[in-house]
């Protein structure tokens, strides 16, 4: 029996404290034709056994990526990740209580997030780091966010190389808070004169490095024209393993950095949960959203830890709050630190550069094949093809061989023009013999 606890006056006392007459005025501004008029036409429960097979058979109609060649990024990629990172997260030293509530004395939990934070502000090159975002496409959210507390305006300045799903994300946010967002047009070819944009009603940029279409960028002088006009320049980036090998954003002048952090400790999992890295400058500490942990001393002069700032709802009253997201990716972010921990500094240089060199040669090989582009100049391990014909239909006529070989463009851009483009990603763990299948492949279906 389902367990109603409110009694049919206590229900008009709620509706009468929000201001709605009746409950089904609660859903008005959902259309009418997107309600329910009966309950869902489900099937009966089923045991668990019966529920395993049932959930196996539908599982093995998707395509892994680790039983054909894959060369799908865009945002997600595929990279190795050693047995002793899942291993290592499992161990009961880790498995405490999710949420530092009373934090410290979660003295573990504590230093693994000042150990993320650490190693996050070094990768990105800046001076401090927060504990973790949901996703990449959040903290980016969250950046442009605190860019207009630190500005006090309203107006955000979004590159035509940012992921769709980080602009979208972006301009839901910005729609809901009656904020302001200049999009500008999709920039394959990375020739965008953003500067042109800022005056001083804008408070942040933001742009990516390397953008979608693989693009690495040199943000320098963006950076100059913001600091010029006092906006703030947000860079973004969804390719972590790139930082090992390209200008980190707070060389190239960055104030705040939002990204996502997939790439190092987390696998596909078929679109989440992922990590959102967050970083910025030490003179907008106060503004970061999420919680910082920092390093002290206890009574006896011994190393501890303890939160810092936590300057979200959960803590202090809401309005006050500098984020409302309720959570950090704690796992994920154990995670990336453990598999960080194992490449090393000059793991993660020697993994970016394989990473590179696995690209270059893929682009060159595709290059060769007939009625086939290749756009960029330069490129980390993601890069754009141009195809005679329809991208998305030649994408699945490559599945259909039993290769996964990119993304079309029009997946995340309909109707924008872009119908021929694929982006496709080759990191380590693809081989010769995958490269080789990928170019049969997209020669035989872009015939």
């Amino acid at each position: 029996m389902r367990f109603l606890p409110h009694t049919h006056e206590e229900r008009l006392d709620m509706l009468g404290a929000v201001g709605a007459p009746t409950i089904d005025s609660l859903f008005a501004a959902i259309p009418v034709d997107k309600r329910l008029t009966q309950p869902l036409n489900l099937p009966r429960g089923k045991s668990e056994a019966e529920v395993a097979r049932a959930l196996g058979r539908m599982a093995a109609k998707n395509t892994a990526a680790d039983t054909v060649p894959f060369f799908v990024g865009c945002g997600a990629y595929k990279h190795h990740i050693p047995a002793s990172v899942d291993h290592l997260i499992q161990r009961s030293e880790f498995l405490t209580s999710y949420t530092p509530y009373q934090p410290e004395i979660a003295q573990g939990t504590l230093q693994v997030l000042f150990e993320f934070q650490t190693q996050t502000a070094m990768l990105t090159g800046m001076e401090v780091a927060n504990a973790s975002m949901y996703d990449g496409s959040t903290a980016a959210v969250e950046a442009v966010l605190m860019a207009h507390r630190i500005s006090r305006r309203r107006k955000a300045v979004l590159s035509g190389g940012l992921h769709p799903h980080y602009a979208q994300a972006i301009q839901t946010m910005s729609q809901m808070a009656g904020d302001e967002v200049v999009s500008m047009p999709w920039d394959v070819h990375a020739s965008e004169d953003i500067s042109a944009q800022i005056d001083a009603s804008v408070s942040c940029v933001v742009a990516q490095t390397p953008d979608v279409w693989g693009n690495p960028r040199d943000l320098t002088e963006l950076a100059n024209a913001c600091h010029r006009h006092g906006a703030l320049l947000i860079v973004v980036f969804t390719e972590a393993v790139s930082l090992g090998l390209l200008r980190a954003p707070g060389a190239i002048g960055a104030d705040i950095v939002a990204g996502e952090g997939q790439s190092i400790g987390t696998a596909l999992n078929f679109g989440g949960p992922y990590l959102g890295l967050f970083a910025a400058r030490q003179t907008h500490v106060r503004q970061m959203p999420g919680r910082l942990a920092g390093e002290t001393k206890d009574a006896a002069g011994r190393r501890g830890f303890v939160l810092t700032l936590s300057t979200r709802e959960q803590h202090i009253r809401r309005e006050k709050a500098t984020s409302n997201i309720c959570t950090n990716s704690g796992l994920c972010a154990l995670a990336f630190s453990i598999h960080l921990s194992l490449l090393g500094e000059v793991g993660l240089r020697r993994l970016a550069r394989v990473n590179h060199a696995n690209a270059v040669k893929l682009a060159d090989m595709l290059a060769r094949v007939p009625n086939v582009d290749v756009l960029n100049r330069s490129f980390f391990n993601e890069f754009t093809l141009r195809v005679k014909g329809d991208a998305a239909a030649i994408v699945e006529r490559m599945a259909a061989r039993g290769v996964l070989g990119g993304v079309p463009v029009s997946r995340l851009l309909p109707n924008a023009g872009f119908d021929n483009l694929i982006l496709v990603a080759n990191t380590e763990v693809n081989t010769d013999d995958d490269r080789a299948a990928l170019v049969a492949a997209l020669e035989g279906a872009a015939s």
